[in-house]
């Protein structure tokens, strides 16, 4: 049942609006099997699917990580790093550092600005951050280039979507007061053009089915060889060149201690790795790629 559900989540990752019927087809299942599994995972949490805007578009160029010791407990720093707007991404971690969290903003002065204010939270005893220069995998960025325009009701859409990415045309539709195919046109458009793109976020840490280790890499060279493992490579969720410490970051994710041990050490045989650092992911306390396209804004959306 674990591999059934780690290919089913795979897939969803892949495309979260895929049919029962493709998903089946794809996995070996029967539909039905298919649809009871989807259904039970989703009701007890182990994962959503949802939509999420891409960086790029939202106009949130600098993307960065980062790695935060605390002195004593580090629930207060936590908390102030979940309710920041510019955090996707907050994690309690075992390693040199205590919390890292991945954070999206405008420009290098508003990185400044948000680095400063981590600094001088109570209890932060200081900070290291790399800033992604490329994200090479990663299930919510899209790949954005730039052309699309959004209206009032596209944004309504991408509200419905973030709730649940599953949620069918019929649905959005009665929401938005259009025809199914109006909205499957709308959302085809959105995810064609890069806009958006809908996949799974599964639950991850020592209380889930999955554990999630991060990984930094020096390189020696041989970048191509590595990058096109990674691409490849179905245990890490997400990867991305970096400016800092590490030239690679990288998340795996695997269903025991000992599978990530083994994936490490896959990692480490690699040619062109000259280092590697790790850090266990105890508890994954935000993940949440929503953001709220305001009215005000949509005429400066996408204007990329």
């Amino acid at each position: 049942m674990v591999n059934f559900d780690a290919e089913l989540i795979r897939a969803l990752q892949d495309d979260g609006r895929a049919s029962i019927h493709d998903l089946a087809a794809e996995l070996g299942q029967s539909r039905a099997a298919v649809s009871a599994r989807l259904r039970a995972m989703r009701s007890d949490g182990t994962v959503r699917v949802v939509a999420a805007v891409d960086p790029q578009f939202l106009g949130q160029h600098v993307l960065a990580h980062v790695s935060i010791r605390t002195e004593g407990p580090t629930g207060p720093v936590a908390d102030h790093l979940r309710g920041l707007d510019e955090t996707v991404l907050v994690s309690a971690v075992g390693g040199v550092h205590d919390l890292v969290t991945e954070i999206r903003v405008a420009s290098m002065p508003a990185l400044h600005d948000l680095l400063a204010e981590i600094r001088a939270l109570p209890r932060v005893v200081d900070i290291n951050t790399l800033i992604y220069s490329t994200v090479i995998k990663g299930f919510f960025v899209s790949d954005y280039r730039g052309g699309v325009r959004i209206d009032a009701t596209d944004a309504a859409l991408i509200e419905q979507l973030q709730r649940d990415g599953r949620a069918s045309f019929r649905a959005l539709g009665e929401a938005v007061r259009l025809s199914p195919s109006a909205v499957a046109t709308r959302v085809d458009r959105l995810v064609d053009g890069g806009v958006i793109k809908i996949s799974a976020v599964e639950a991850r840490g020592l209380a889930q089915r999955q554990l999630s280790l991060g990984v930094g890499l020096n390189l020696a060279g041989d970048d191509d060889t590595v990058l096109d493992a990674i691409r490849a490579w179905r245990g890490i969720d997400f990867a991305a060149r970096s400016l800092g410490r590490f030239d690679l970051i990288m998340t795996l994710v695997e269903p025991s201690a000992g599978a990530l041990s083994a994936s490490l050490e896959r990692i480490r045989a690699l040619p062109g790795v000259s280092h590697t650092e790790a850090w266990f992911h105890l508890a994954v306390l935000k993940e949440d790629y929503a953001r709220t396209l305001r009215a005000a804004d949509l005429a400066a959306a996408g204007g990329g």
